[in-house]
């Protein structure tokens, strides 16, 4: 995971990378990122998403996807934004809810 930093005030607002948690493909990496609060809504989860998925592209990989929870529309138009498809594959979890699946092709 990468720290996620704002160059304005280099305080560092969250985290964005690829982790391999084992519900995906062999070989096929998931893209995870989380930031705080008090930065919602102004870009960054999309900057550095977009930053993390033209490494994942210039190394080589073909294919990455992500998990959601349904009720997160945020995170659900980053991954929009970013080219992610939604799949229809869900798991129901009855604490936290549904987790989506997304994918996007590199």
């Amino acid at each position: 995971m990468l720290a996620v930093e704002r160059r304005s005030t280099r305080d560092v607002v969250g985290y964005c990378g690829l982790i391999d948690s084992g519900r995906g493909a062999d070989g096929q990496l998931e893209l995870a990122f989380e930031l705080l609060r008090r930065v919602w809504g102004q870009g960054y989860a999309t900057e550095a998403s977009w930053a993390v998925v033209d490494r994942a592209r210039s190394s080589g990989y073909g294919r990455l996807w992500a998990t959601v929870w349904d009720w997160n529309t945020a995170s659900r138009r980053v991954l929009a934004k970013l080219g992610f498809t939604e799949t229809g594959r869900r798991d129901v979890d009855p604490v936290h809810g549904t987790t989506l699946f997304a994918t996007r092709r590199l």
